[in-house]
């Protein structure tokens, strides 16, 4: 026989969990599929907007580090400044358009942010100390792309190579050939090569 005093009083049992699997008697079904679509929309629109405020030039030079090294660089090269007026900034280099891998690269950003933090470039000593490697990281990546941000704007099918001169057609022609990508050849397209590169990096 059951004692009575071990019954839970009716509507509160289970706790949290229960609750939860059970229809609610205050709203509607519909009302909370509502209020729930309601705060995916604000929730993605807030993410959304926070992605796309930390993938703009000002955000990139934001930091000093960038400022002072890389970025100074970069304005004295033709994707700076050219006679089409058509500008290629930090993130049409660095980051990719298409949604998932831009979230992947985000995501490995979290290193530099983390480096940031602790002050491991903070300095140009520091910084070129650490220009071989962190170079050949991005290297690395782009050629893991075959250089799939270079290709925003450049392609081979779109190479009108009779108007180039004949050494940068023959160049084309074997990395064509030989299945090479653009940051094969065009390591220091944007900003200067590091000191200590090995014959392995220029290849």
């Amino acid at each position: 026989m059951t004692d009575q005093n071990d019954k839970a009083p009716a509507g509160k049992s289970g706790g949290l969990f229960a609750r939860l699997r059970r229809p609610s008697a205050r709203y509607s079904l519909g009302g909370l599929l509502v209020a729930g679509f309601a705060i995916g929309i604000l929730f993605w629109g807030g993410f959304n907007t926070a992605m796309e405020a930390t993938n703009t030039e000002q955000f990139c030079i934001s930091c000093h580090e960038m400022h002072d090294n890389v970025y100074q660089e970069y304005k004295k090269t033709i994707h700076y400044s050219n006679r089409t007026g058509v500008r290629a900034t930090c993130p049409d280099c660095h980051v990719p358009k298409d949604w998932t891998h831009k979230i992947i690269r985000k995501v490995q950003a979290s290193k530099e942010v983390w480096g940031k933090l602790t002050g491991s470039i903070d300095t140009p000593e520091k910084f070129e100390a650490k220009r071989l490697q962190l170079a050949r990281n991005e290297w690395a990546r782009m050629k893991a792309a075959d250089s799939r941000e270079c290709r925003n704007c450049h392609s081979f099918d779109s190479m009108n190579t009779e108007a180039q001169k004949q050494r940068a057609r023959r160049q084309h022609e074997m990395a064509l050939e030989d299945r090479m990508t653009c940051i094969d050849c065009h390591k220091g397209i944007a900003h200067h090569k590091p000191a200590g590169m090995t014959e392995e990096d220029e290849e």
